[in-house]
């Protein structure tokens, strides 16, 4: 019987109330791995029956490090306990700093996979494990805007252009700065600004297909990944998202904002790095600004 069944129960018989409520309390807990390290450290896998762990795609508990093999171990349940199992791993797992090849876990043990990622096995009722994924949440936004940290997208654009020139996909980066922002802070004032900023963001948000990443990466610029675009389709899903940004009002206290902004977009295939997607993503977009400002521009083409 679940936690759910025993709170949907009317009646408590006497002295077996507190058996009950303690029955339920241990139903709500749950094992969970907690990541120690990296961009996604505090994340949580539930664990539940268990699973492979790795970096590559079809893994039950996928942990993007590249120090890390694709299927690097194998944690299952067996009757009460945990086992884990390293899968022929290039740089080895370790629980509690000892190098394994099976090794039966307890509650708070640390678990590293290769030299770079760490995890620890941990029991976690349900309110708590609510609380600890809005702290994850969190420490991945940007307060103001909502949108993904710069820390975020930086490892999110590194593992997209790693996946790209693997797979030899497309993936379009969209590069945004908002026109003449400093005027606009230095004549409506500063909470004129950050209400602009977050204005801007809510628009995108809407515009982005779910699985494009959008994150805001300095004071006034921003940048969206999104997989599967060429540069004609980026270049058209930018100037949707232009259109977008020039025919709102943005309004603050009765004053209407002079909002606009300038897009870059570069592409792969064609750039072999992360900073040259990037690099070719900004020089489009100083071209926009320096063209008249509320434009797109794209990176020229690189041939492969």
């Amino acid at each position: 019987m679940s936690g759910d069944d025993f709170a949907d129960e009317k009646t408590i018989i006497g002295d077996l109330g507190h058996l009950k409520r303690e029955a339920a309390e241990e139903t709500s807990e749950q094992a969970y791995l907690r990541l120690l390290t990296g961009p996604h450290q505090g994340q949580l896998f539930r664990v539940g029956d268990g699973g492979d762990l790795g970096r590559g795609n079809d893994v039950s508990f996928r942990i993007l490090d590249s120090q890390i093999s694709r299927r690097h171990a194998r944690l299952l349940r067996v009757g009460g306990e945990f086992v884990l199992h390293d899968l022929q791993s290039t740089n080895g797992t370790f629980v509690n700093g000892e190098r394994i090849v099976m090794r039966a876990l307890r509650e708070g043990d640390l678990i590293n996979l290769g030299q770079s990622t760490s995890l620890r096995l941990v029991t976690l009722k349900d309110e708590d494990v609510d609380i600890q994924a809005q702290m994850f949440e969190n420490a991945l936004r940007d307060a103001l805007t909502k949108a993904y940290n710069r820390r975020f997208f930086e490892t999110r654009l590194e593992e997209e252009v790693a996946y790209s020139i693997r797979q030899e996909s497309r993936l379009a980066l969209l590069y945004f700065d908002l026109d003449h922002f400093k005027s606009v802070n230095d004549t409506y004032g500063h909470l004129a600004g950050d209400f602009a900023l977050a204005e801007f963001a809510a628009l995108v948000q809407a515009e982005r297909r779910r699985e494009d990443v959008f994150a805001r990466i300095g004071g006034e610029e921003f940048a969206i990944l999104a997989r599967g675009l060429d540069l004609e389709q980026g270049r058209d899903f930018a100037d949707r998202i232009r259109r977008v940004i020039a025919a709102h009002d943005f309004r603050y206290e009765g004053r209407k904002l002079p909002i606009t902004t300038s897009v870059g977009v570069a592409c792969m295939p064609g750039p072999e790095s992360a900073s040259a997607l990037v690099a070719a993503a900004d020089a489009a977009l100083y071209r926009a600004k320096g063209n008249g400002r509320n434009r797109v521009e794209v990176a020229p083409a690189v041939s492969t």
